[in-house]
């Protein structure tokens, strides 16, 4: 198969615990994908997606150590392979099972990548993966702001969440590779920005800008400033949990993905409160601050907004963000995909799932009656006109791409070969010690 920009969607497969770990918000029950699974990959296909970001319910799946239930993921990630959608698969979404308990759990890093091994040994097909989603979102709602799972808030509770669940991503794209040496690993992430709204909030802020990095920072093994070393062992990480990250060798493996949104960008005042700014530099200049620093090529894996009273507000949002992403390309960067998050409406995100409301947000492609938006009909349109555009601008800078009905192809074959050949040469190598302290 030919050289192709990652058109994507989601179907949202979050499940955290709130009230006290009492009520999981299982978004798949939610939006009704149980019953509606086909129908849904139906509507991927009537869209055009050959990508699709969607993973199975960790709780139900995962039921103890080396305990697994894969009824749902059989018939369902059977019927991807049967299509021929590639998909870009979720594995921890937000939360997990409540044998584990919460992300405060020190066996969680090494119990997951069990996990993710056993499914790429069930389901060797799939290439694309991104083990754990947002991982500096799930640290910061579950253990900064209280909100789901540990519901914990603190300095303290917040580094001991992000050091578990970017190790638990880092041993599970190591374990994949076991099992896939060409694996490739797409990190969904938010990208964030802290505006000060007055001289006195300066610092507030420039603090908040380098903790946005945290996640991705550990994850790629880059060396963190002073200030983050500080914050960092100061609330109980240790030398030789640190040092596990930098010596971690998967970012040739990885694909940077940005997730962006009208709540993305933040005000900070005098006293380090922050509230919503609404779009200010917006998804081109903070992706190229992302970029600028890691170096990795990009994918757009998350936006939406509300449909709203216009009807055409998502529509215009859709264009924007398309419009994003092409100048963050023609400036140089390379982006390889972008995403509409999700398919379906999605419900109780307007309290980020902190709040069992059961109410509906419309930000899909299509309503929850599987009605297409006209925000589905743009982004139809959309791919459309620009899936055979793309791809002339380098295919030196194509992502090595083996869609599932190929993967047993004596080309994929020798792919996987050789990956595993330069995996094993990467692995007698130093790590990469040019990764400066960053200001």
């Amino acid at each position: 198969m030919g050289p192709q920009f990652l058109f994507a969607t989601g179907i949202e497969n979050s499940n955290p615990t709130i009230q006290n770990g009492r009520h999981r918000v299982d978004e798949l029950e939610k939006c009704n994908h149980y019953k509606l699974w086909q129908k849904d990959f139906d509507l991927v296909d009537e869209l055009g997606i050959k990508f699709l970001r969607y993973g199975p319910p960790i709780h139900t799946t995962f039921l103890g150590p080396g305990k697994y239930d894969w009824s749902f993921a059989d018939v369902t990630f059977q019927d991807l392979l049967r299509r021929n959608i590639s998909p870009i698969v979720d594995l921890c979404h937000f939360g997990v099972p409540d044998w584990i308990g919460n992300f405060q759990n020190p066996d969680f890093p090494v119990l997951f990548a069990q996990y993710a091994k056993a499914f790429a040994q069930r389901f060797p097909w799939v290439q694309l993966y991104t083990p754990v989603n947002e991982m500096y979102i799930c640290a910061v709602f579950s253990a900064r702001y209280g909100w789901w799972n540990e519901q914990l808030t603190g300095d303290k509770s917040f580094v001991t969440a992000l050091k578990y669940i970017v190790k638990a991503n880092v041993l599970a794209m190591s374990a994949i590779l076991e099992v896939r040496p060409d694996a490739i690993f797409i990190q969904s992430e938010s990208s964030e920005y802290f505006h000060a709204e007055n001289p006195a909030a300066i610092g507030p802020a420039e603090t908040m800008n380098s903790e946005r990095f945290l996640s991705l920072d550990l994850n790629y093994g880059r060396r963190v400033n002073s200030s983050m070393y500080e914050f960092l062992t100061d609330n109980g990480m240790t030398r030789e949990e640190y040092h596990f990250f930098l010596k971690n060798k998967m970012k040739h493996h990885c694909i940077m993905g940005n997730d962006y949104y009208y709540t993305n960008e933040h005000r900070v005042a005098a006293d380090g409160s922050t509230r919503a700014s609404g779009e200010i530099f917006g998804y081109h200049v903070i992706t190229t601050q992302y970029h600028d620093r890691y170096r990795l090529p990009v994918m757009h894996t998350e936006t939406n907004i509300w449909q709203g009273p216009n009807g055409d507000e998502a529509v215009n949002w859709l264009w924007k963000e398309w419009a994003n992403v092409l100048r963050v390309r023609n400036d140089g960067v390379p982006m390889v995909g972008f995403t509409w998050y999700s398919l379906t409406d999605q419900v109780d995100w307007d309290t980020a799932l902190r709040e069992n409301n059961g109410r509906l947000n419309p930000v899909g492609l299509y309503d929850l009656d599987r009605n297409i938006r006209p925000v589905g009909t743009a982004y139809k349109h959309l791919i459309a006109d620009w899936r055979q555009v793309l791809p002339a601008q380098s295919v030196c800078l194509q992502v090595p791409i083996v869609m599932p009905q190929a993967s047993n192809a004596a080309w994929a074959r020798e792919q996987k070969a050789n990956a595993k050949a330069d995996s094993a040469d990467t692995s007698t190598k130093p790590a990469n010690s040019t990764t400066a302290d960053a200001a």
